[in-house]
């Protein structure tokens, strides 16, 4: 199954704007700290510059490229809802390889889509009853979660770790 990330918006870049907190897929909520122009190759590039903090980290993504790239605002209260609904469910763990689902884990959290990040968490969240979790397997995990705290948090607009026990609490409910 194909996983494709959500619509992003502000793809002509105008919606973006310093201050506004920002997913880009591969490496999470980052801060628009603005847009400039910079010379390459000759020509003239307008560039949003994303900051991501947690890894000390600075984007430059091309306004023209903000699309395809998967750059977009925070989830709106629909996907949200959707995606905390979604830890409620029961977990669902295909009979494959573990490579082959690690793969497809590894595939949803890098779309940036907060509901396919939620079905990662749900499918690998374990009770301390079930200790029987590999170490990738808890990485993925880790990686899921700390994702989706990081968007709830900006949402919320609250810390990770608070975030990360509200997340916690609704899968105790699933």
């Amino acid at each position: 199954m194909p996983v494709t990330a959500p619509k992003p918006t502000g793809n002509n870049g105008a919606d973006f704007k310093a201050g506004d907190h920002v997913v880009y897929p591969t490496h999470g909520v980052g801060q628009v700290q603005g847009i400039e122009t910079m010379q390459v190759a000759g020509t003239e590039l307008k560039v949003i510059i994303v900051t991501f903090e947690e890894n000390r980290m600075t984007l430059r993504v091309p306004i023209n490229k903000a699309a395809s790239s998967g750059l977009r605002m925070l989830a709106n209260g629909s996907v949200l809802t959707e995606a905390l609904d979604t830890l409620k469910g029961k977990a669902r763990i295909k009979r494959t390889m573990w490579s082959r689902r690690a793969q497809e884990y590894e595939a949803k959290i890098n779309s940036g889509d907060p509901i396919q990040i939620a079905e990662v968490v749900r499918d690998l969240h374990r009770n301390a009853g079930q200790p029987d979790q590999s170490f990738s397997e808890r990485q993925i995990y880790e990686q899921a979660l700390d994702r989706l705290s990081a968007e709830v948090a900006a949402i919320d607009k609250t810390d990770k770790m608070t975030a990360t026990e509200k997340l916690l609490g609704l899968l105790k409910q699933g």
